[in-house]
């Protein structure tokens, strides 16, 4: 009502030009600038970075402030695209247009918005991130008013090299680096096996005392570097003084490599096992005990740990694994990847699968928009990094894709190779074996309203070993998600229950005066 009041007092031909006005600023800028060209982005790169690049270039958009290298985010992604380039040299353009690779939209269909947007030249073979990876190159983060159908060319120079950032020791946080020999000897070129050992506050001061070691894996994206915020975590429990607490490094190029030894990833368990262990406890005053070896993790590590664990059975004395990745494949994240017509996209109803949910259930990510935005990703997605460990390779030197990633339909002989990593089935196949071994050393934590559906899996694991009459505890928090599972109680727990089975086994290195934690 107030805006047609004012619209009454303004004198009749001052109010037709107020019109034409306003009808003006609505029109698109298609529409004013008749001469206005389609959205390209021409990119090249200065000489001094390389003589030649074979690989993958990313046009990477974002808000501002901010680098649109760091992305792409998971639950709110922005758009970006992706070229496939062989032999391409510095300063010959290289053009973004709609033959590209794109999510979630085509290239010409950019929203009309201002927008930071970078060109990145991934170039670390070791790292699965886009744009951080030492060695990988990008350009300046250009700001401006982007519109998909009239903004014409954009020229990007790429001329800045990401550098290798130091690791910060401190006393009682310290790096450790070994190359491997079996993972150099199948990847042909120098693999570094990395972790940062977090030491207890009076290891300085005792030094004729010995410690049992904690192997804690991250989950994916995580790396050694959590040391610090961990080790904060840790010193709460109140009995950080009596463990060595070692958090290894499970990145790879194809994502989290979950210390499996695999037909893509390589022997990554044997060298964990028969390398770093070894040289982690010759180096600090470890002792070299299987009741002195326990594991834990959460979500991708949290799968590692329990996989270690049941692989090598007599190398480590206990797991306590958080929220895992799913150790069931008739339950992957509510998909039975063994059956007939089984499809990531759509469940047997035709109802779209989510992938992810918040904490009041709505669903955050779909199934088939995150397998299309790791489309234009390339190697190193969350997916994709499944298929890194689980399938065998293919012709072309890649792992075999578990599914269609346009229709979503599993690959049926792809399904079946991934038995051999379906850690339920190992133990239902080999639990003669295997109950002895495991006797006392299995525990699983996950909150029955996790953020990925991982929950499912894990209570079919709890069937399976409850009528197998096995004494794991598996246990399913009411109330709990991806992330509080992980709780301060919880990390307490971990660090009594490791504690007694070392005293128990190792009394001679038990901290003086005490026989048990309560």
């Amino acid at each position: 009502m107030a805006f047609t009041r004012v619209f009454a007092q303004i004198p009749c031909r001052a109010w037709c030009i107020a019109l034409v006005i306003i009808q003006v600023a609505c029109l698109s800028p298609a529409v004013i600038a008749q001469d206005a060209a389609p959205l390209q982005c021409t990119v090249t790169y200065d000489p001094a970075i390389c003589d030649s690049f074979t690989g993958r270039v990313y046009l990477m958009f974002g808000g501002a402030p901010g680098e649109p290298r760091f992305g792409p985010s998971w639950f709110q992604p922005q758009p970006f695209f992706s070229l496939d380039v062989t032999d391409w040299k510095p300063d010959t353009p290289l053009v973004f247009d709609d033959s590209a690779l794109s999510f979630p939209h085509a290239f010409s269909q950019m929203e009309h918005k201002i927008y930071a947007v970078q060109a990145v030249m991934r170039r670390n073979p070791d790292s699965p991130a886009i744009g951080t990876g030492p060695g990988t190159a990008y350009s300046e983060a250009l700001r401006m008013r982007i519109d998909g159908a009239s903004t014409g060319n954009i020229d990007l120079r790429i001329s800045t090299v990401v550098q290798h950032r130091p690791f910060i020791e401190t006393d009682t946080i310290r790096l450790v680096e070994l190359r491997s020999d079996v993972l150099s000897e199948f990847h042909g070129r120098d693999i570094v096996m990395r972790a940062a050992v977090v030491l207890p506050d009076r290891y300085h001061d005792e030094p004729h005392r010995q410690y049992p070691a904690l192997y804690w894996i991250g989950g994916f994206g995580s790396n050694h570097r959590a040391a610090r915020f961990l080790a904060d975590q840790w010193e709460r429990t109140g009995l950080h003084h009596h463990i060595v607490r070692i958090v290894l490094d499970p990145l790879c190029y194809g994502g989290h490599h979950v210390f499996a030894d695999s037909d893509n990833n390589g022997p990554r368990g044997k060298a964990l096992v028969e390398e770093f262990i070894p040289h982690l406890e010759k180096t600090f005053r470890l002792v070299p005990s299987p009741f002195a070896r326990f594991l834990s993790g959460h979500s991708s590590g949290g799968w590692s740990s329990l996989w270690l664990q049941v692989n090598y059975p007599d190398y480590f004395g206990g797991v306590w694994s958080i929220a895992p990745d799913p150790v069931d494949f008739r339950n992957f994240q509510r998909i039975n990847l063994y059956e007939p017509d089984a499809n990531m996209y759509v469940d047997s109803s035709g109802n779209r699968r989510p992938l992810a949910r918040d904490q009041d259930g709505t669903t955050v990510i779909w199934y088939d928009d995150f397998a299309k935005m790791e489309v234009v990703y390339g190697e190193g997605g969350q997916l994709r990094s499944f298929e890194w460990v689980f399938s065998e390779r293919g012709e072309n030197g890649l792992p075999k894709p578990l599914f269609d990633r346009t229709t979503g339909a599993v690959a049926p002989q792809v399904a079946a190779s991934w038995k051999r990593y379906d850690i339920r089935h190992i133990l239902e196949a080999n639990w003669s074996t295997l109950e002895p071994k495991l006797k006392n050393k299995l525990h699983v934590f996950m909150g029955d309203q996790d953020n990925f559906f991982l929950e499912g899996a894990t209570i079919l694991l709890q069937q399976s070993l409850e009528k197998l009459g096995s004494d794991a505890l598996v246990q399913i928090e009411p109330g709990k998600d991806h992330g509080t599972i992980a709780s301060p109680a919880l990390r307490k727990r971990i660090d009594r229950e490791l504690l007694n089975i070392f005293i128990k086994h190792h009394p001679e290195h038990a901290p003086p005066g005490v026989t048990m934690f309560d």
